[in-house]
């Protein structure tokens, strides 16, 4: 079986690259490679059987230079102390990147939600939020959902923290209902932002939107709301999969009816008119645009050779590895890196946390416009970057980020 490539170790060779590009400071260089705190808890939750299951909890707050931790929190078998702290790196660069002021942090449980009762899943999150609630806040620290959690994983957490503080104190978390302070446009924020940047890149490179082929890989929140969006656009969606397997179809599938039949069945998989793909299959079509927003590595040196895509628009975290970028990159595949392709989420959570700071809510058409504007215009910086430098652009991109959060690390300077 094939090793999986370390996250943590990824994300610091990415770091790496990008220094030598920009001369950044080594001093500053070591302060980035290593998160500025790590909690590690014990999340013990009497489940419905009567026994006692001790499951293990992180929180990675990487970097708040330009402002607080913000970042996701997920629910997997997979979740390792490693991945936590490789994606709230990758947060700090995502929140740079569409220069919104917030720092990068992540958190996770490492368990099988799909094996849990919601009255477990539920004890889980309220254990773990008491857990982390000394570092947590919205001074501080404000988690949002990711893999497998969702707004109603945030009203826990809001509603633990409050009864702690003894008021409420809904901008603690994003990603929230909006009738205890969420925000319009939250839900499907992260879709929305990979749709917008596969646009931009189509229009960059003057392909025809209208028929456009994609195939989306990872049918969740983001892929499934990233195909619907996009299908709206006039993209063609000919393949979709989630963790049990995909489905293609060459004359494009109706996304709305998909997602009725997954939500009825719990899979894509056999839905009518369509034939069988794998996961591997999937990221392999001879399409126009492939969108990845299932879990981290799921392209590598290994299928990187056989990406027929001309555009790969990242919905998920860290889904190509650096060997993989350069084969792309030599083989001319224009890649919208995960820190500006599915920087939607947290633009919106900053606009959710303005909002509940300010107690006053926007509309959903000021949540998509204002989205769109800070999307578009992190796109238009990040090629220009990759042009001066004459780098992919995921490089240029965190050449962009990480020169930001290092012009804010040195005008804060060490303290003491």
């Amino acid at each position: 079986m094939t090793k999986q490539p370390n996250p943590y170790e990824i994300a610091v060779n990415q770091l790496e690259k990008v220094a030598k590009l920009i001369d950044l400071d080594n001093g500053v260089l070591e302060l980035l490679k290593i998160p500025q705190r790590i909690m590690i808890v014990q999340v013990p939750v009497k489940m419905d059987d009567g026994s006692v299951q001790v499951f293990l909890g992180y929180r990675s707050q990487h970097c708040n230079a330009l402002g607080p931790w913000k970042g996701g929190i997920r629910y997997h078998p997979n979740v390792t102390l490693d991945e936590v702290k490789a994606l709230s790196m990758w947060m700090t660069w995502k929140c740079a990147v569409v220069s919104i002021p917030l720092g990068g942090g992540k958190g996770g449980i490492t368990c099988n939600p799909k094996e849990m009762s919601l009255t477990e899943i539920e004890k889980m999150t309220r254990r773990y939020a008491f857990m982390i609630a000394p570092i947590i806040g919205p001074e501080c620290d404000i988690p949002a959902p990711d893999v497998y959690t969702n707004p109603q994983t945030m009203a826990w957490i809001m509603d633990t923290y409050s009864m702690l503080k003894g008021y409420a104190v809904p901008g603690v978390v994003t990603g929230k209902p909006i009738i205890i302070g969420g925000s319009r446009g939250r839900n499907e924020a992260t879709g929305r932002g990979v749709t917008i940047s596969t646009v931009e890149a189509l229009n960059y490179l003057k392909m025809p939107i209208k028929g456009a082929t994609v195939s989306v890989q990872g049918f969740g929140n983001v892929g499934a709301i990233g195909a619907q969006l996009m299908q709206e656009q006039g993209m063609k969606i000919v393949a979709v999969s989630d963790s049990k397997g995909g489905i293609h179809d060459p004359n494009g599938l109706d996304i709305g009816k998909v997602r009725q039949y997954k939500a009825e069945t719990g899979s894509v998989i056999d839905f009518d008119g369509s034939e069988r793909i794998s996961n591997k299959e999937i990221l392999e079509l001879d399409v126009d645009v492939l969108a990845p927003c299932a879990l981290e590595n799921a392209i590598t040196k290994d299928n990187a050779d056989n990406i027929r895509a001309k555009i790969t628009s990242e919905g998920a975290n860290g889904p190509t590895t650096p060997q993989a970028d350069e084969i792309l990159y030599n083989n001319g595949v224009f890649v919208c890196p995960d820190i500006l392709a599915n920087a939607g989420g947290v633009t919106v959570s900053y606009f959710e946390w303005v909002q509940g700071l300010q107690n006053y809510f926007w509309s959903e058409e000021q949540v998509n416009e204002q989205l769109k504007n800070i999307m578009c215009c992190a796109f238009s910086n990040v090629v220009t970057e990759a042009k001066r430098h004459k780098v992919d652009n995921r490089t240029a991109a965190y050449a962009l980020a990480v020169h930001r959060v290092s012009e804010a690390i040195k005008l804060r300077g060490l303290f003491p």
